[in-house]
C-alpha cells in the first residue's frame, strides 16, 4: 500500500525507522530489532540508507523483509547527492521487484571519505531533484524532510521553506520532521508551511533522548535546540543509564501526546534499533492511540 494512501485513511499514523547493520555486520542483528517491533502493529517501518550509499543494498534487503516476512508497509529512504541517474534507476527497479513502492527522498550525508569520488558534474545537486525523477517515473508513494528549525546547511527560514515547496510542487506526498524536542517550536512551523499552501501530512519524527552524547551529536548535526527541561534531565541522569533511559522514555512520551492532542498526521519513532525503549513509548500511549483512529 501507498503511505500517502495510509494517511488518507486513518490518523495518527504511527511508524518506526530502524537502521542497517554495518557492511561488514551480520544482517541477523536485524532480525531480533524487528521481531521486538512487528507485534506493535506500526503503519509502517522505515530503513536508513547510509552515506554515500554505503548501506544500500542492505537498506533494499531489510525493506524487503519488512514487507514480505513480517506483513509490514516498508519505506525505503534514497539518496541522490553521490549517485548517478543510472545508480538510482537500478534502485529503484530493484525495489518496485521487490514490492517496494515507498520511497523518502533525500539530498543525503556528504560521505567523510576525503578521496571519495562524486559524479563529475554531479547528477543531482537537492532532493527537490530526486523527487521529480522518481515522480516522473511512477509507481511510487513519495515521501520527503522538512525542517521545523531550520536544515542545518540553510541560513534562513524562508529559504527552507520555499526549498520544501519545490519538493512539494515536484511530487512529494507526505513529508517527515527532523528530530526536534520543543514542540512549540514545530506548532510555529507548520503554521508558517500552511500560509505557503504546503498542506501535505507531516508526521513528526521523535527520538527519546537516552545518551546525553548521542543527543549533542545529533543536535549537533541537525541544527534542533535542547530545551532546558531536557539539559536538565540528561545532565542529572548522565552517569545512570537505566534512570536515563527511564527518563528519555517519560520525556518522549509526554512529547507525543502533546503532539497527538494537537492534532499530528502522524508520530515517526527513530526505534535506534532499540525495540525495548521504542515497546515502553508505544504502549504508553496506546490507549490515546487507539482513541484517536476510531474518532
Amino acid at each position: 500500500m501507498y503511505i500517502k494512501d495510509i494517511f488518507a485513511q486513518r490518523k495518527p499514523v504511527i511508524s518506526f525507522e530502524i537502521f542497517p547493520p554495518k557492511k561488514d555486520g551480520s544482517i541477523e542483528a536485524i532480525y531480533s530489532t524487528l521481531d521486538g517491533l512487528k507485534d506493535l502493529k506500526p503503519d509502517y517501518i522505515s530503513v536508513t540508507y547510509g552515506a554515500g550509499g554505503s548501506t544500500k543494498d542492505r537498506t533494499l534487503e531489510i525493506a524487503s523483509l519488512i514487507k514480505h516476512k513480517y506483513g509490514v508497509e516498508a519505506l525505503a529512504h534514497l539518496t541522490c547527492i553521490t549517485s548517478t541517474k543510472e545508480e538510482i534507476g537500478t534502485m529503484l527497479s530493484q525495489l518496485a521487484e521487490n514490492d517496494i513502492h515507498n520511497v523518502l527522498t533525500l539530498r543525503g550525508d556528504l560521505p567523510q571519505e576525503a578521496d571519495f569520488e562524486f559524479p563529475n558534474p554531479l547528477h543531482y545537486n537537492y532532493a527537490c531533484d530526486l523527487v521529480k525523477e522518481v515522480k516522473n517515473r511512477g509507481g511510487f508513494s513519495i515521501g520527503a524532510a522538512c525542517y521545523p528549525e531550520v536544515h542545518p546547511e540553510c541560513d534562513d527560514m524562508q529559504k527552507d521553506l520555499d526549498h520544501l515547496k519545490a519538493k512539494v510542487e515536484a511530487g512529494a506526498d507526505f513529508l517527515i520532521t527532523q528530530l526536534f524536542f520543543d514542540n512549540e517550536l514545530f506548532y510555529d512551523f507548520l503554521d508558517k508551511t500552511k500560509a505557503m499552501g504546503i498542506n501535505l501530512p507531516v508526521t513528526v519524527g521523535v527520538m527519546p533522548a537516552l545518551n546525553k552524547n548521542q543527543i549533542h551529536r545529533m543536535t549537533s548535526l541537525t541544527g534542533a535546540s535542547v530545551p532546558p527541561k531536557l539539559a536538565r534531565m540528561m545532565d542529572k541522569y548522565e552517569h545512570s543509564p537505566e534512570a536515563l533511559k527511564e527518563a528519555g522514555i517519560a520525556f518522549a512520551t509526554e512529547q507525543i501526546i502533546d503532539l497527538l492532542s494537537w492534532g499530528v498526521d502522524g508520530i515517526h519513532l527513530y526505534t535506534m534499533n532499540r525495540p525495548e525503549v521504542t515497546r515502553e513509548i508505544t504502549m504508553n500511549i496506546s490507549t490515546i492511540r487507539d482513541y484517536l483512529t476510531r474518532n
